[in-house]
């Protein structure tokens, strides 16, 4: 037996009694894996040693940081197979697209590493002093970003790697000069323990501060992380009902801290005639290949198909629906994503204006993959079953009579992370008009392709109006994610000595600055 604890300021804490097991996700038997769940005091220890060691991590050099980064995506990559075989143990994932997620995961330490030597984060900005001028002299002002303080991260389930103890938050705290808590998944204890070392090793090797990483386990250690006077913003991937409550939380506390939560969408399918006349064989195909993809665990999943009334979309949903029936069962990440899944088609079942097209019965410990059909009138009146994600292997169809209903329909809808179009040429001159109001509901828009997988990269947008995210300004995929946890300090008539590298005359970081209204990498 393997007992875990928790990491506080490079030292492993177990100072409370109850622990928690690690379990099989595939057969539910218990793993040699036991980890202590933190106690109140050691929450509060984790995050104090983040904020100690802000106070030096926040003045270290990008280049410095950038290292840090490259060393950490060196750890990951250098974990053997065997650390592989244990995040499929308690994940059921397979150890092909595990391999991938890896690569993914050290992938985007190294790209935030580019962001910090090339230096565009820090938004760097210098109006000179103008003391002729009339009828006021203009003082010398100056204006950059920093970090803003410790940073909770919560792991996500669906991605144990990518989005979870060295995912894509914890990467853009840490290249922003921000210390982090993990809240570590309790679906996956032994994974998180196993990337924490990683990242610890990474910390002594660049010569980091003690408390730059901490990480703690427990179910209830949520709260206590969120209503820290210390921590500074959250980051979260995960339900709608839980990344409320943290927004809630967060907000209530006497100084409100901002919560970056990925919470909740269904990435609407649009299906177009001409497109469907063309294709609608393979359209069909595709589109079931995407819905059970990773067993329907992806926020990208599409939950919500829509197409005009015609022969050749009536051929597409029989087609879909022949296509669905013969998919076979998956397990699913852990027991709890299971109930949850079985209960989402429970309540689709159970509502007279929504149509069970495919799907056996959800029996056993493996997830089903179903089809559904509801009436255009249930979402033209609001109805909010149709918009909640049902994580799993799902998707609903909606026939519209027409373009202008195809338009009210789309107005309808929350806030989504994707909006997909599936579309020839004449399709797009026909339809152009609905592509403005996909821009107001969704954070990423597709041209025939389908929204399951997110490329890391610096134009990539993972975000999108509520309830799709807390905050559609940000992203939580992609280089512009290290915005979320940087605010913007002006220098008003400061010395050369006092001010941050990239606002001196000399420009020594030689990056790209916004002089006078001009970029340019020009000393002064």
């Amino acid at each position: 037996m393997i007992i875990g604890q928790n990491f506080i300021a490079g030292q492993r804490s177990a100072a409370g009694t109850k622990v928690l097991q690690s379990f099989n996700a595939t057969t539910g038997e218990a793993l040699a894996y036991e980890f202590y769940q933190a106690t109140e005091q050691e929450v509060n220890q984790a995050c104090e040693a983040a904020s100690e060691a802000f106070k030096s991590f926040r003045h270290t050099s990008p280049e410095q940081r950038a290292q840090f980064l490259e060393a950490i995506a060196d750890e990951l990559d250098a974990l053997g197979q065997d650390f592989l075989e244990v995040i499929s143990q308690e994940t059921a994932l397979p150890l092909a697209r595990l391999q991938g997620e890896r690569g993914r995961t050290s992938g985007q330490m190294r790209l935030f590493a580019k962001v910090l030597r090339r230096g565009d984060f820090l938004g760097a900005r210098i109006d000179t002093a103008m003391p002729d001028r009339k009828p006021l002299p203009r003082v010398d002002l100056r204006q950059i970003k920093i970090g803003v303080g410790p940073i909770a991260v919560f792991g996500a389930s669906n991605f144990p790697l990518a989005f979870s103890t060295a995912g894509g938050d914890t990467a853009s705290a840490l290249a922003a000069g921000c210390p982090v808590v993990v809240k570590a998944h309790s679906g996956h204890m032994a994974t998180a323990d196993q990337v924490a070392q990683a990242i610890e090793r990474a910390v002594i090797k660049t010569n980091m501060p003690k408390g730059v990483f901490n990480m703690v386990y427990g179910n209830g250690v949520g709260e206590i992380l969120v209503k820290h006077p210390l921590i500074q913003a959250v980051g979260f991937t995960g339900s709608l009902k839980g990344g409320r409550a943290l927004c809630d939380m967060a907000a209530a506390r006497p100084q409100p801290i901002p919560v970056f939560a990925e919470m909740s969408s269904i990435n609407p399918m649009l299906m177009l005639p001409e497109a469907l006349k063309n294709r609608g064989a393979q359209i069909a195909q595709d589109l079931a290949d995407s819905v059970v993809m990773g067993c329907g665990q992806f926020c990208t999943n599409p939950g919500l198909i829509l197409g005009i009334q015609s022969p050749e979309f009536t051929q597409l949903v029989e087609k879909l629906t022949e296509i669905m029936r013969a998919k076979p069962a998956q397990t699913m990440l852990n027991a709890g994503t299971l109930k949850s899944y079985s209960s989402g088609l429970s309540h689709l079942k159970g509502h007279q204006g929504i149509q069970h097209l495919a799907g056996q019965e959800q029996q056993g410990d493996q997830a089903q993959p179903q089809l559904f059909k509801a009436d255009v009138s249930l979402l033209l009146a609001g109805d909010q079953l149709l918009q909640e994600e049902i994580f799993g292997p799902t998707t609903i169809i909606i026939e519209v009579a027409d373009k202008a209903e195809l338009i009210k329909a789309l107005s309808s809808m929350n806030g989504q992370l994707t909006a997909s179009l599936i579309a020839d040429d004449a399709d797009l001159t026909e339809f152009a008009d609905v592509v403005p109001v996909l821009e107001e509901k969704a954070g990423r828009l597709l041209l025939n392709g389908y929204p399951t997988g997110v490329e890391v990269c610096d134009a990539m947008v993972h975000g999108g109006p509520y309830p799709a995210t807390s905050d559609a300004r940000g992203t939580s995929v992609g280089t512009l994610a290290i915005d979320r946890y940087l605010r913007p300090v002006c220098y008003q008539n400061y010395p050369q000595a006092l001010l941050p590298d990239a606002l001196k005359d000399e420009n020594p970081l030689n990056i790209h600055r916004l002089i006078n209204g001009e970029l340019s990498k020009a000393a002064l």
